[in-house]
């Protein structure tokens, strides 16, 4: 039997390319996000390109929290079992705080951090149930220092659910849990979220960037930087420079 992954704001960015590159590894689709007539459009692309997988669409605002345990629970019934879930959906729309764009930086923060919080919840409730599957985290690179300018609320949001990972993996390794937690901490991935970034550098489209973040996820490592070069050593890097040179590179 395949295996099952559910992908949140699977409509567009990362979440459709991570969509295109688990259907090419066979898995079995549940997708969702608030664009319904963009998840017909890829279910119907990745079902020509590969008829024998099964792939559930279902319209998601992971904003209306009621409906994200709605969601989940109705495609663990479609599916039997899901594998992995990821908690991709999020949006980028922060600004310097101050300035008066309180209402972008509220909606960056409920969207990316609250929600977030509702998706790991009904995805938890799944696996803990099923006693075993993996949860996935997107977060970021921006989560692994604060950020300025446009990026500081985004950033905070990425710190606070890579926290909320990293807490729940935790909590399962004390208890011997099968259930893995994984974290993706992603570059500069060319997708619409970054579209009006001027300044990014290391970019790599997103096909090559998704490929990486499956890769990532199918290893099971509890946190990972994709892509892994040259991520890996930035991330490292970043979290040791002094404040005041960060300042300057960033």
């Amino acid at each position: 039997m395949a295996k099952a992954v559910l992908i949140t704001g699977a409509s567009s960015g990362l979440g459709e390319g991570m969509a295109r590159e688990f259907a090419e590894r066979g898995y079995d689709l549940a997708l969702c996000a608030r664009r319904t007539e963009r998840l017909e459009a890829l279910k119907a692309d990745i079902q020509r390109r590969q008829p024998n997988i099964r792939i559930h669409i279902r319209p998601l605002d992971v904003n209306r929290h009621d409906q994200v345990f709605d969601v989940f629970n109705a495609f663990h019934q479609d599916l039997g079992r899901l594998d992995r879930i990821i908690v991709n959906a999020g949006i980028g729309k922060g600004q310097p705080l101050g300035t008066g764009h309180f209402e972008a930086n509220r909606e960056t923060a409920e969207t990316n951090f609250v929600a977030a919080l509702a998706q790991m919840e009904a995805g938890m409730a799944i696996l803990r149930a099923q006693n075993g599957g993996q949860l996935v985290i997107v977060s970021s690179v921006s989560a692994v220092r604060g950020m300025p300018g446009n990026v500081t609320t985004y950033g905070a949001t990425k710190a606070g659910v890579a926290a909320l990972a990293e807490g729940l993996r935790l909590e399962l390794a004390k208890s011997r849990s099968p259930i893995r937690i994984t974290t993706l901490f992603p570059g500069y991935i060319s997708t619409a979220i970054n579209a009006g970034i001027k300044h990014k550098p290391f970019v790599v489209d997103a096909a090559t960037g998704c490929r990486a973040m499956v890769k990532a996820i199918e290893s099971g490592k509890a946190e990972a930087y994709v892509p892994g070069w040259p991520w890996t050593v930035i991330g490292f890097i970043m979290k040791r420079v002094p404040a005041s040179l960060l300042a300057r590179m960033v």
